[in-house]
């Protein structure tokens, strides 16, 4: 056992040691970097990214390459007189598909940009326009993915469509996040569903008893904590952890309901996870679409205009950040 110790603090000083200077590293880095912008830029910025152009753009690109220039010519004459036409046929009442991306991780961290952005569409957006959120999501912390689910609920409350387009997962938190659209499109190979809860913890007491640690733990409130990692867990306090995990699966599974009534929980609240067509087959997906078939088709007769808002943070706050994120993805991986 000492010798396990022994390469167990080994193995922890290195770590530490490798933590270190990635820090320095990363520090010095966003130091150079900021002396060489001066300072300078906006704490935060909204990018607007108009997708029909971007689309004209990558289509003029391939016929230039791949027609002669005399055709080209032709090509781009019969452009300029189709877009000469759209801009007629389009008014201030043209619908307007705003798209959003979120990409989720276990402290569902882009929850705040997702706020602004839900705020601004409900302060522009017509009846008529709609959204798609482009949903890529594992799941994670309770509190956090049942923010940024409501965020989403704000959308459907103000009565503007609502599509969510799952190309890769939307398990768990993502699936709380996706069922509030009234469609979700998914691709044949999305993982969907995981509508379950969970909590684990390793724990240590017995190696600290055998050497001769006492570790104390005070509280007031018979259920402030319920397990610890490095006191004795007792049988009334797992009970009491299963009883609250309980209670927070009743929750989720009554906030799926209320989206999509439609579905038999009793046979996907199960913790399991489906893909593509297995899901739409139980219903928690409407249909196999891949999002970006959705906007291409989508293009033909709305504005498509993704929408991203980045806030900037101080350098100290972006080292500390990545580092969690990495290590978050590190143990995702693991797990």
């Amino acid at each position: 056992m000492d010798s396990l110790l022994s390469v167990v603090l080994d193995y922890g000083l290195f770590l530490a040691k490798t933590l270190t200077v990635l820090f320095a590293i990363g520090a010095l880095l966003l130091i150079v970097t900021r002396l060489r912008l001066g300072g300078h830029g906006d704490s935060e910025q909204l990018e607007i990214i108009d997708l029909n152009q971007r689309y004209r753009e990558l289509s003029q690109a391939l016929q230039a390459f791949s027609l002669s220039k005399k055709e080209y010519k032709a090509w781009v004459k019969v452009q300029h007189k189709e877009e000469k036409a759209r801009a007629k046929l389009e008014s201030a009442t043209r619908k307007r598909l705003f798209v959003i991306e979120f990409n989720g991780d276990i402290r569902a961290s882009e929850v705040s940009a997702l706020r602004v952005l839900v705020t601004l569409i409900l302060k522009e957006a017509r009846p008529e326009d709609q959204v798609l959120v482009r949903l890529d999501n594992a799941g994670g912390l309770v509190s956090e993915h049942g923010l940024a689910a409501s965020q989403l609920a704000r959308i459907r409350a103000r009565g503007i469509h609502l599509t969510v387009a799952v190309d890769k997962v939307a398990a768990s938190g993502g699936y709380l996040m996706a069922c509030v659209g009234e469609r979700i499109i998914a691709a044949p190979f999305a993982v969907l569903g995981s509508i379950g809860v969970l909590a684990e913890l390793p724990n240590f007491h017995r190696l600290l008893e055998r050497h001769g640690v006492d570790f104390e733990l005070h509280t007031a409130g018979t259920h402030k904590r319920t397990l610890t990692l490095f006191g004795e867990n007792t049988e009334e306090g797992r009970q009491k952890l299963r009883e609250q995990l309980e209670d927070t699966h009743t929750l989720f599974k009554s906030f799926v309901a209320a989206y999509r009534p439609t579905l038999d929980l009793e046979r996907v609240a199960t913790g399991e996870y489906w893909h593509g067509q297995r899901a739409v087959e139980l219903g928690l997906v409407d249909d196999i679409q891949t999002s970006d078939d959705y906007l291409l088709a989508a293009s033909e007769s709305m504005d498509l205009l993704k929408l991203k808002y980045t806030a900037r943070k101080k350098p100290i706050e972006r080292i500390l950040s990545s580092l969690q994120s990495a290590l978050e993805r590190a143990f995702a991986t693991w797990r």
